[in-house]
């Protein structure tokens, strides 16, 4: 079983380098589910609309998860009520539009996938503990007995925090991916109990950047330049990135895991 996690898509770069790679790679590594994280993929870099959604899964995504900028369309806490296929994070606060997990299945319908969207607590916007969160969502998706395979996107800022999730998770998920802050870390690795895990995966998008932003403007308001305007995404040539995970059927625990970096200017 083979799967597919791509980093937070930055916008048009990021959505034309998936968009001119995903279905061949799906078919090149026989990839049987692919989660994307979609909440930087508009134009401008913050949220995602139906049509960006749409097109992914026109694509070959199976699911898109998301972040702190989920609700930064305003017509995004309309259709995520009826796409149960883009999920927001799970801790939010309760009442909040949409799901943060799900069971789908998987591309030859073998295999029921649970998808789990979390978010940091530390240096992010309020949410609910993601630690107790999870510890009860654990309670509703098991691995090997309502799901085959569990998979786990960590949207957050600190390593620390991260690290500590995939431990808590180790032997009790698939794997737990971090994303959010736009930059491959290189601890790609499974955890003693089996569990695939990797820091932070990275984007897809223009790495002539800063984490996906015109990097003159950046610079700018980093001097506090008054001429500096808000952010919006670098428009080069975009690098794929995340992560292929090859997970046993039997146990729905990791045999191996490794980086996927393409195109653009980061290379491998």
């Amino acid at each position: 079983m083979n799967i597919l996690i791509l980093g937070d898509v930055v916008g048009a770069s990021g959505r034309n380098v998936v968009k001119k790679n995903l279905p061949n790679i799906i078919n090149e590594k026989n990839i049987n589910f692919v989660i994307i994280n979609g909440e930087n993929a508009a134009d401008d870099g913050k949220g995602i609309t139906k049509e960006i959604a749409e097109e992914f899964f026109s694509s070959g995504v199976d699911t898109i998860t998301s972040g702190n900028h989920i609700w930064d369309k305003s017509e995004t806490t309309k259709f995520i009520e009826e796409e149960s296929r883009l999920l927001r994070p799970a801790n939010l606060a309760e009442g909040s539009p949409g799901k943060g997990y799900g069971i789908f299945p998987t591309k030859d319908k073998k295999y029921k996938v649970g998808v789990i969207n979390l978010m940091g607590n530390v240096f992010m916007k309020k949410t609910d503990d993601v630690f107790n969160k999870i510890k009860d969502i654990c309670k509703k998706i098991i691995l090997k007995k309502n799901v085959d395979f569990f998979i786990v996107d960590f949207h957050g800022e600190i390593t620390s925090e991260k690290m500590a999730m995939g431990h808590f998770l180790d032997g009790v998920s698939t794997c737990v991916i971090g994303t959010h802050t736009h930059v491959p870390t290189a601890d790609t690795r499974i955890l003693k109990k089996g569990t695939a895990y990797q820091t932070d995966i990275g984007m897809c998008g223009d790495y002539d950047s800063v984490i996906g932003m015109n990097k003159e403007n950046s610079i700018k308001k980093f001097f506090k330049d008054k001429d500096a305007t808000k952010h919006f995404p670098a428009e080069g040539e975009g690098t794929l990135s995340g992560v292929i995970i090859d997970a046993s059927e039997k146990t729905g625990l990791a045999n191996q895991v490794y980086r996927l970096i393409l195109g653009g200017s980061l290379k491998k």
